[in-house]
């Protein structure tokens, strides 16, 4: 195996000289590798995005290489996060007394303490287009390579096309389980990190989970959707409508959809019927949740569609993997019914600011005042719409006379609002399953649990639903720790320089089978016009604050005919459009401004424009991003 794995030793051959110990931490190192690289390995200035589990162990790798250990180099490692209890498993940098605090700064700290000559820069920032102004292009221009340390494809894709854009190398790796994987992406010499994707990870469909779950994973999703809903968009709501009631009615009426009117009545139904001003409220308002849950949807589900029911193809309704619900009979004496209910009073006290009573935890009370709570009869109704299509995105049913529902809404929600008392705010609650003694978990493990018991699913314990509720991802210190170090041996060759594609190596492998799998980079694909050719990792520019006449014959002199020019989102020329004619003499930075409403910053010296060609024979030819300097 071993014999397979190219040397990540430099091309050129090292002189005896280059080998001699310096008398530093290093010097094993030098002897292996050359002083000359690990020259260049304390002068590089590396750009670490995320400080999770990966990050630590990369932090830590890279301290003891001596990774920006001079001056002249610099490691900036970014993370918006901060220390939850459930990362110090697996983080190995954070400690307890780290709890609350930036991932970033204390991995930072601690790698400082790995190797005080570590020339780091901790940073808060999300990696995205809102910080462009933070990582601008004189960053990215300054960096040598990029290492991904995170732990979801929507930031991987957009550093990806940051280090397409600026020509830098991205060093990527993942981790699942027993499971990791790295890949290099290297300019011009391999495809991009977004050139090839995994196919995207099956959900259930909204109609499983709302009506026909079959395993406790549904039950959970669901839970989790309640918990939300209920206890922290619903709230949000509340108290966006009441900080500016005018600019929430026109949002409203702007939208005049389903969604709008279905918002304006959870929002109407919190301040009215389940407003709460005592705890007995809460506990009035959970015990007639369990009842709408557990007892009376289930009877409405049954009655539109029975036991026997038939589909229109005179299949059996209740089929596999269907299951068909029970309705539960709420019994004070029921210590789950009676934990469930326990955490909705809690948390729904909290929202409305409540404080909670001493006698709230004594289970004989609290039976006692649930037990005075009294439920009203429930008739299921003709004609009620259950969605089954397992295609469809939304519950909502859209009507003709949203518009006007939404207009009655609004109205009887300026009446309700007169009778609060002045200042009134709710307090949204976010979902946090690492504190034990929240009930965060205690309601979300009782709504899933409950509503596995209608369906004959089996029920799990808290720590359970912590763990699937939570989206808490498997992680297996030593799949990180090899992900990282397979990482850095393909760093010394990037650092180093002059390697060619097939000395690079995407590994996977699986601790758990065990399988171990090496395999080169794939090359970008290459797109050819007459004597041209390009990669994803190739940007035309030019020089000259030109018109949109003179970028349409500069591609033309190329044997291109551009019929389209777009920046962003906006046109800014298009050969169908007789109006875009009266654009070609004005300049292409002033159409961006004056269309697209683009202001180029003042670090930026050239604008992107994305043009569409057709060669000679009409075919079209997708050519690379079009930066002119116009500065």
């Amino acid at each position: 195996m071993l014999r397979e794995i190219p040397s990540t030793l430099p091309v050129e051959p090292l002189e005896p000289s280059d080998l001699k110990p310096e008398n530093s931490r290093h010097d094993a190192q030098i002897s292996v590798f050359g002083a000359q690289l690990q020259k260049k390995l304390e002068q590089s200035k590396i750009f670490m995005v995320g400080s999770g589990a990966l990050g630590c162990e990369f932090l830590k790798n890279l301290a003891l290489m001596g990774i920006s250990c001079s001056q002249n180099g610099k490691l900036t490692v970014t993370d918006d996060d901060v220390i939850e209890k459930s990362n110090l498993s697996r983080q190995f940098l954070f400690r307890d007394w780290n709890i609350g605090q930036p991932k970033s700064t204390v991995a930072a700290t601690a790698a400082m303490a790995i190797n005080p000559e570590l020339h780091v820069e901790a940073l808060q920032n999300r990696a995205s287009p809102e910080t462009e102004n933070v990582f601008n292009d004189a960053f990215w221009e300054s960096l040598d390579a990029v290492v991904n340390a995170l732990d979801n494809v929507t930031a991987r894709m957009y550093i990806d096309s940051r280090c397409v854009y600026f020509q830098k190398p991205l060093l990527e790796s993942g981790t699942l389980g027993a499971k990791c994987n790295t890949q290099m992406v290297i300019p011009h010499l391999t495809e991009n990190y977004g050139a090839s994707r995994d196919p995207p990870e099956k959900q259930a469909p909204m109609c499983t989970v709302h009506s026909f779950p079959h395993n406790i994973d549904h039950c959970l999703t669901w839970a989790r959707s309640e918990f939300e809903g209920l206890l922290e968009k619903t709230p949000t709501e509340v108290n966006a409508f009441l900080s500016n009631p005018g600019g929430y009615a026109t949002t409203a009426r702007t939208a005049g959809d389903a969604q709008a009117r279905d918002q304006l009545e959870r929002v109407i139904e919190c301040l009215e019927t389940d407003k709460c001003e005592t705890f007995q409220d809460c506990i009035t308002w959970a015990r007639l949740k369990f009842e709408d849950y557990f007892s009376n949807r289930v009877k409405q589900l049954t009655f539109t569609f029975p036991e026997d029911a038939m589909t229109s193809s005179g299949a059996p309704f209740w089929s596999a993997p269907k299951r068909f619900p029970r309705p539960l009979e709420f019994s004070s004496s029921d210590s789950s019914h009676l934990n469930f209910l326990l955490a909705a009073s809690i948390l729904r006290a909290e929202t409305f600011g409540i404080p909670i009573p001493g006698w709230a935890k004594n289970p004989k009370k609290l039976a006692e005042a649930v037990d005075k709570v009294i439920v009203p009869d429930f008739h299921p109704k003709e004609g009620v719409k259950i969605e089954t299509d397992e295609k469809a995105t939304s519950l909502s049913s859209a009507s003709v006379d949203d518009a006007a529902v939404i207009e009655e809404l609004i109205a009887k929600l300026q009446a309700i609002s007169k009778t609060l008392s002045p200042g009134f705010r709710m307090n949204p609650i976010q979902f946090e399953k690492d504190d034990d003694t929240n009930f965060h978990m205690d309601l979300i493990a009782g709504f899933a649990n409950m509503r596995a018991r209608n369906y004959s699913i089996p029920e799990v314990d808290k720590l359970k639903a912590k763990f699937i509720a939570g989206r808490i991802i498997p992680a297996i210190a030593t799949s990180t720790a090899m992900a990282t170090g397979l990482v850095c041996l393909e760093l010394y060759k990037v650092l180093a320089g002059g390697h060619k594609v097939e000395d690079y190596r995407n590994t996977f492998a699986n601790l758990a089978i065990p399988l171990f799998s090496m395999a080169e980079p794939v090359p970008p694909k290459t797109m050819k016009h007459q004597d041209m050719s390009w990669t994803v990792w190739d940007r035309w520019t030019v020089t000259g604050n030109m018109t949109l006449r003179e970028l349409l014959e500069w591609l033309k002199e190329k044997g291109l005919n551009a019929y389209s020019i777009s920046c962003g989102t906006s046109l800014l020329y298009n050969s169908m459009f007789p109006r875009h004619k009266e654009r070609l003499d004005k300049k292409v930075v002033d159409v961006a401004r004056e269309v697209a409403k683009v202001e180029v910053p003042s670090y930026r010296r050239h604008l992107d424009v994305v043009v569409a060609c057709e060669d000679d024979d009409d075919n079209d030819v997708d050519i690379p991003l079009v930066s002119i300097y116009f500065r």
